[in-house]
């Protein structure tokens, strides 16, 4: 089942407190890589440009442009657009990555947040959550999907954990 806490995108990135993430994460040098970058300190504002990568440990951000909005030496907040942009990490105790993908990726600190818009999925070892937005609360751990539209739906997949003392049956 997909856990609300396994839904961090870019919490992981940019909050060293977060747990769920893999811990050693937080202590690897961070890569940015971009086509183009424009840094403007007197507004707080970092835009990069063209075959954006994030690079973490095992955090892997990719997408078309990141504008990251600063307060003197905290992050405010980091959009992220794509076609798509996605987000992959491994969790602390998991054997497979967090896979997430969405047009518009939005991080807010406070309240801490992240919002996955336009064709959102989030893949967890094969169950997937679907939703044209997806809102993760970090600090009550709640995920909230779904629009008012009509036509758009929240659709998830759960796919059944093999019991224990199931063997596995060879392949005719």
């Amino acid at each position: 089942m997909i856990r609300p806490a396994h839904l961090v995108l870019l919490a992981a990135l940019l909050s060293p407190a977060w747990c769920h993430a893999l811990s050693s994460d937080r202590d690897q040098p961070m890569m940015i890589e971009a086509d183009r970058v424009e840094l403007d300190d007197s507004r707080g504002v970092s835009v990069y440009t063209g075959n954006v990568r994030v690079t973490q440990g095992t955090l892997v951000l990719t997408g078309d442009r990141m504008v990251v909005y600063n307060k003197g030496d905290e992050i405010e907040k980091v959009l992220m657009d794509g076609k798509p942009a996605t987000y992959k990490q491994r969790p602390d105790g998991k054997d497979h990555d967090v896979h997430a993908k969405s047009r518009r990726m939005e991080y807010y600190t406070n309240p801490e947040r992240i919002i996955l818009l336009e064709q959102a999925e989030v893949d967890q070892a094969g169950d997937v959550l679907r939703s044209e937005r997806i809102v993760y609360d970090v600090v009550r751990d709640q995920v909230n999907a779904g629009t008012d539209q009509p036509d758009e739906r929240v659709i998830i997949t759960i796919h059944p954990k093999p019991k224990k003392d199931d063997k596995a049956t060879p392949a005719p």
